[in-house]
């Protein structure tokens, strides 16, 4: 099993990134924890005296709390783990954080927090990870590396990441980690697993997994809990969920719910090894060419045809048989290849080491007294002496490139070859050097056959399988060393042993698309699916034409549809609304599919995680966004209108503004503090102000809040934390995530469903008229009613619209200077008319302007409404005006006047 091991650098070797722990950080003395008293014995039911006697007891620090939330779009599954371990002694104590993930999963960021600081990652390329050495980055005093090794490794492809840490006395360690992957559709379903290994009771444990797709869901069962030794086949669906599991499901989404109480958990086992919690799912399928899903610019095509014949396959099995599978390994390898050749097919056996051929120069068709023969064959195997893969790989690509050449393989030129390698160790013998074999294997392969590859147990190069098998057209299986290895090499063989298809090539209309992951496919079994990700280059075209080539066992056959981009647009926004999810999210899962399954290049909507381009987050493309930045103004898009209205406010140093109120339904209020600058030279204004602190409060479903300076934010959720501005960094605590890039930008998301962002304006050599401060956007709104209001809330559901006002409604007033005529009376000379914005049946008038918003870096042209906002705001600029940072008092509607 290959482990993630974090050396003394703190370097996180996850495919396809890393992470380099950030030297410690430097915190005001004042940073303390909201929940000291919390009372660890606290649980859904009365915790038995058992259980307290066992808690008492530990030495270690205690698990107070566990919680894994995956949300799952479109097969593209986002994880996050949330982990609070409480040190009860008075001394410190070692804490770990110990967590098994998949091998095909990339992590994209850890974070821990140790008595009150907080120590944040930069997710690095593995291959540009630092080397050891004197210029390596310090480690932080409280951590400390572990082996990741593990007696308890859970079924299938995982691997353990592990942190030590010294927690001060009656103190709390936090530990932040999210990680993402495509789930691969085997055997007909797609597999969700969860590892639930604690390794002691946790007071609050909780795994939940959303599930929102764009074709109904036609299957959903969560399996009883799966620990090393289970089979990953087919389990019984009638089987009882998992104890406090439940269940919701609708037509757009099913949401899964793991809750054991500390007692339920004690019940299932007292060690916190409880296994694997896994989710089993699948769609309902369009026939021909597949489902395809569209978003924001870009598609996904999924592809998994059915009711097909089977096309005909010779297979090739080189088994290992060094001295190293002797026992358990060997025993139940051959009892897995005794199923195996139950199933048909053209075969051979090539066994490792002394290079034994069952059948010398040729394949043998699947007869009764061939069978036994081979049965025979394997039953006489006996494990000796070292591992030479280059050679037995040789052996069997000689054999079956053999067949191949022969006059009845040119008659049934449509069957689909493989080469299935075993072995459960790395190169001993013969050849050793991994380029050379892998050069060696690709040019015996030749494009003419695919190679499969399984590692057994846990001292494999399983670096150079997965680069045998990848390099080939196939794929690699771990069996790890606890595993039930005859299940599972059935069930591997199960999924490659039906193939449908060959020669499969996917195209779409000619110019519509680019950055396409894909073109071309070797082979199509069933029950799995192909995936192909890309990007529309023609938003505005009506239809896509898709078109997939491909052999089965007798002809060549065509599929080919026009795909309605529009309609599958909406579907899919319709599908992400009805789950409470945002359509930003969907993207999300579109990139990550596209990154899993090959390369999609493009230089739209921009990272916020890009720090040379951080002030261009999702808020850039927002519909709706409303920033107020600068001294300060305002601007304000009215996506119903098509519209764009920019103001100014003179405000007062000190005072403190509501921004946004929404408090009596989303329970959320958005306060900021201005300060003070003198005007820079030749300027109009004898004060500038700018926003230097800015406070969101979220009171529901418990009040917390977050507190943003040009130099720290303060998050006081779950947790209470104090992180600098001039890290970068991504946490959440509860409802609300925080992410920071460094000396750019703060992005805060309640209940992913309202974000905010905030640009950070520092200097590092300031004049006397500039001053650090903050910008604030509203970056979605989805979660906020249509009774939000405040300075620029108040714009969010309204519509407005342009219309001309004579020069006759210029209240005496000479349009060319400004100045009063004469007496009040209109100039006689017809003048031209003036331009009035209509919003709440007032009239307000507006002259074009532009406005620089983003740090500088965009201009926008709007409608300037003059004198403070007067008339364009509900009241008057006293009305905004709270009396601290944390007021959340409902807007005064008496104030509202709808008078022209």
């Amino acid at each position: 099993m290959e482990t993630l091991v974090l050396l003394s650098t703190l370097i996180l070797c996850c495919c396809p990134f890393g992470f380099a722990q950030e030297d410690e950080l430097k915190f005001e003395d004042d940073i303390i924890f909201s929940d000291l008293n919390l009372d660890l014995n606290v649980a859904p039911r009365r915790v038995r005296r058992q259980v307290k006697t066992m808690l008492t007891k530990e030495t270690k620090p205690h698990m107070t709390e566990l919680s894994v939330k995956t949300t799952i779009i479109s097969r593209y599954a986002f994880t996050a783990v949330y982990c609070k371990m409480f040190n009860r002694h008075s001394s410190a104590a070692e804490g770990t954080f110990h967590f098994q993930i998949p091998a095909a999963a990339y992590v994209s960021n850890f974070t821990m927090m140790v008595g009150g600081r907080v120590f944040p990652s930069q997710i690095k390329p593995r291959e540009k990870k630092a080397k050891q050495g004197k210029n390596a980055e310090k480690e932080p005093p409280t951590a400390k590396p572990k082996n990741t090794a593990s007696n308890n490794q859970s079924e299938g492809d995982m691997e353990t990441f592990k942190m030590a840490v010294k927690i001060p006395g009656r103190n709390f360690a936090v530990f932040m980690l999210t990680y993402e992957e495509l789930l691969q559709r085997r055997l007909g379903y797609y597999e969700h697993v969860t590892s639930v290994r604690p390794l002691q009771l946790v007071s609050r444990l909780t795994v939940e997994v959303t599930i929102v797709e764009h074709s109904p869901v036609t299957h959903l069962e969560v399996l009883p809990l799966r620990n090393g030794k289970t089979s990953s086949g087919n389990a019984d669906a009638k089987a009882a969920l998992p104890i406090s599991t439940v269940v919701q499901r609708n037509n757009s989404f099913c949401r899964v719910k793991f809750n054991p109480s500390i007692v339920q958990q004690a019940r299932l086992t007292t060690t916190g090894i409880l296994g694997d919690f896994v989710v089993r799912y699948d769609v309902e399928r369009e026939m021909g060419i597949g489902d395809i899903q569209v978003l924001d610019g870009y598609f996904v095509h999924y592809f998994a045809p059915r009711d097909l014949p089977v096309v005909p396959k010779n297979v090739v099995f080189v088994i290992d048989t060094s001295a190293s599978m002797l026992g358990t390994k060997m025993r139940q390898t051959k009892e897995a290849l005794f199923t195996i050749l139950n199933l048909g097919g053209r075969m051979e056996l090539s066994p490792t080491s002394s290079i034994a051929v069952w059948q010398p120069g040729k394949l043998v068709p699947v007869t009764p007294l061939n069978v036994r023969d081979a049965k025979k064959f394997i039953y006489m195997i006996t494990p000796t002496g070292g591992t030479d893969i280059n050679s037995a790989f040789q052996s069997g690509s000689s054999l079956l490139n053999g067949f191949l050449s022969s006059p009845e393989a040119a008659s049934n030129h449509n069957s689909v070859s493989l080469i299935i390698f075993l072995t459960d160790g790395r190169p001993t013998s013969g050849e050793l050097q991994t380029a050379s074999i892998l050069a060696n294997a690709q040019r015996a392969v030749d494009e003419r056959f695919c190679v499969f590859t399984i590692g057994m147990g846990d001292d494999v190069d399983y670096r150079l399988l997965d680069r045998m098998a990848l390099e080939n057209c196939g794929m690699m299986r771990r069996i790890p060393e606890e595993a039930d290895a005859r299940s599972l090499l059935k069930g591997f063989y199960d999924e490659i042993g039906t193939p449908l298809l060959s020669d499969i090539h996917v195209e779409y209309s000619e110019d519509q698309v680019e950055y396409v992951t894909q073109h071309l496919f070797t082979n199509y079994f069933n029950g799995s699916e192909i995936v192909i990700a890309g990007k529309l280059t023609n938003r505005s075209a009506d239809t896509l034409h898709v078109q997939v080539t491909a052999s089965n066992s007798d002809r060549s056959i065509v599929m080919e549809k026009d795909v309605p981009l529009r309609q599958r647009e909406l579907e899919t926004e319709r599908r992400m609304k009805a789950a409470g999810l945002l359509t930003g999210a969907g993207l999300d899962a579109v990139r990550g599919i596209a990154t899993s399954t090959g390369t999609v290049t493009t230089t739209s909507r921009p990272s916020g995680a890009d720090s040379n381009r951080g002030t261009q987050t999702d808020a850039n493309a927002n519909a709706n966004a409303k920033p107020a930045d600068g001294d300060p103004h305002f601007v304000v898009e009215f996506p119903l209108s098509k519209l764009t209205v920019c103001f100014n406010i003179n405000g007062e140093p000190g005072h403190v503004l509501r921004l946004v109120t929404d408090h009596a339904q989303s329970g959320v209020t958005v306060n900021g503090k201005l300060i003070g600058a003198p005007p820079p030279p030749g300027s109009h204004k004898q004060l500038r102000t700018y926003f230097s602190t800015i406070t969101i409060v979220a009171d529901k479903p418990r009040r917390s809040y977050i507190e943003v300076t040009p130099k720290k934010v303060i998050l006081d959720g779950r947790d209470r934390m104090v992180l600098p501005c001039d890290k970068s960094v991504s946490v959440k605590s509860g409802d609300l995530a925080v992410v920071i890039v460094a000396s750019a930008n703060v992005t805060v998301t309640i209940r992913g469903t309202i974000g905010f962002v905030i640009l950070l304006h520092q200097y590092k050599n300031p004049a006397p008229y500039q001053r650090d401060h903050l910008g604030f956007y509203i970056g979605n709104s989805k979660g906020l009613s249509k009774d939000t209001h405040g300075l620029l809330g108040q714009f969010l559901n309204e519509e407005v619209g342009l219309v001309e006002l004579s020069a006759n409604a210029t209240n005496g007033t000479n349009v060319a200077t400004g100045q009063p005529t004469a007496g009040g009376a209109t100039q006689s000379t017809p003048l031209p008319p003036r331009t009035a914005l209509k919003v709440k049946g007032r009239k307000v008038p507006v002259v074009k302007k532009s406005r620089r918003i983003y740090s500088g870096r965009q201009t926008v042209d709007c409608w300037f409404a003059r004198n403070n906002a007067a008339k364009l705001i509900d009241g008057d600029y006293g009305n905004y005006v709270v009396s601290h940072m944390f007021d959340t008092g409902s807007w005064p509607h008496a104030f509202i006047s709808n008078t022209d």
